[in-house]
């Protein structure tokens, strides 16, 4: 069963794990963030989590969000909820009330809905576009081409609109590595993400992005290896997750 003692143990060994995995790449593990992923876990998790020191949350479905975090956000102080999973483009407006990050921008439609309503916010959104590696599930971009004419949309948006880049925040990439025990693979997976981030890069000049949102229980250290500044993790940290129907 899971307690406060388990989970600050579990977080203080990952952290342990990804300051190994950060000197083992010549870098500071301070640049690597980590994020305690929260799907289908208890607000009581959330809780424990925040007393040990996590910041960074992420949460792949909009109901389970907004159910858990709606009525805690108050006592979580600095804190960054992020969306992690596939967001449904009739699911913009609910997204919005209650995430301050959304990663999982898969599709130039999508980005467009998103920054045609993201404006009216009163806090920043920071957004992330989603590459798809190799991952079974095919979420993502399917190449670097796509990702590009997203990055021309989100450019266009920045021409558009004075104070757009200071409410909408470009901040960098997300992937997830396929699900195996080949680590040529996964190393493969993250470097096409870091090499994607290099082209944006190269062809653009985003003032907010900086970001590599890859690695998770199973490849976080690789991915760190790699150069990620942002790992997501649930099972590390509150073991095996009991799905709910949603």
């Amino acid at each position: 069963m899971l307690n406060q003692t388990v989970i600050s143990n579990n977080i203080a060994r990952v952290r342990e794990r990804i300051a190994i995995a950060a000197e083992s790449a010549g870098r500071n593990a301070d640049d690597v963030a980590l994020m305690a992923v929260t799907k289908f876990h208890p607000v009581e998790a959330v809780r424990y989590a925040y007393l040990a020191g996590i910041r960074w949350f992420g949460e792949n479905r909009v109901q389970e969000a907004l159910a858990k975090y709606s009525a805690i956000r108050a006592s979580l102080e600095n804190t960054s909820l992020h969306m992690i999973g596939t967001l449904q483009k009739n699911k913009i407006n609910k997204a919005l009330t209650i995430f301050d990050a959304i990663e999982s921008i898969e599709s130039v439609d999508t980005l467009v809905a998103l920054l045609a309503r993201a404006t009216g916010r009163q806090e920043p959104l920071r957004i992330y576009l989603e590459l798809h590696t190799g991952e079974d599930s095919k979420a993502g971009f399917l190449n670097i081409d796509e990702l590009l004419r997203a990055c021309d949309t989100y450019a266009e948006f920045l021409e558009n609109n004075a104070r757009a880049a200071e409410r909408v925040m470009l901040c960098g990439l997300m992937t997830m590595a396929p699900f195996t025990q080949d680590t040529s693979l996964i190393r493969r997976s993250f470097r096409m993400l870091a090499a994607a981030k290099r082209e944006v890069e190269q062809r653009f000049h985003f003032p907010h992005f900086c970001e590599l949102s890859m690695g998770m229980s199973n490849d976080f250290e690789l991915a760190i290896q790699e150069g990620s500044t942002l790992v997501r993790i649930g099972t590390a940290i509150f073991g095996e997750r009991q799905e709910q129907n949603a």
